[in-house]
């Protein structure tokens, strides 16, 4: 084995998929592409890295709410992008060709173009570790996309892709919280 610069141990754990985050303060709508997610628990809790340095911060800690789009592989390009330019003077809806779509319990957007989006409330923000914690109150899928690959980054700027789904089911626990 080889010694790893401590600095770069965060790249060997992966975090969940690379989301597109949409918020609307008020005015208008923006996007923000997170690579720091996390499942809470076996409910629909999340969390999302992120703090003010983020334009859509001050978003969410005024309106308590979001929308979680999970983007596929055939997006990388834009969600890259997305996360490279600011919503303080871009709207990134119209220049990365995205179709907001109205949720039915927040005022932030759907993204048509990605495979699932989750309409969510903020429930918490840990300032210590800049970690907004949300309860998803309605979520969507697209069923009849092909594409279903998602995004995942490493940290480095490169991105791992999801491959084929492995069922292991039945050596799981007889009883599930959920059903996979």
């Amino acid at each position: 084995m080889h010694q790893l610069e401590l600095k770069k141990a965060f790249t060997l754990i992966e975090p969940g998929p690379v989301v597109l985050v949409t918020t609307h303060d008020g005015v208008k709508n923006n996007i923000m592409t997170i690579s720091w997610t996390m499942v809470m628990d076996f409910t629909p809790v999340f969390a999302i890295l992120t703090g003010e340095w983020n334009h859509s911060f001050a978003a969410l800690q005024k309106n308590k709410e979001c929308v979680i789009a999970i983007p596929t592989v055939d997006l990388l390009d834009k969600v890259v992008a997305i996360g490279t330019c600011s919503g303080k003077d871009t709207d990134k809806f119209a220049k990365f060709k995205l179709t907001p779509v109205q949720g039915k319990s927040v005022k932030s957007p759907l993204i048509k173009e990605c495979l699932a989006n989750m309409e969510c409330k903020v429930i918490d923000i840990v300032k210590k570790h800049n970690i907004v914690v949300f309860e998803a109150v309605a979520a969507y899928i697209d069923t009849e996309r092909k594409e279903r690959r998602t995004i995942h980054a490493v940290g480095d700027g490169t991105f791992i892709v999801d491959g084929r789904r492995i069922d292991r089911k039945k050596m799981m626990a007889s009883k599930l919280p959920y059903d996979i």
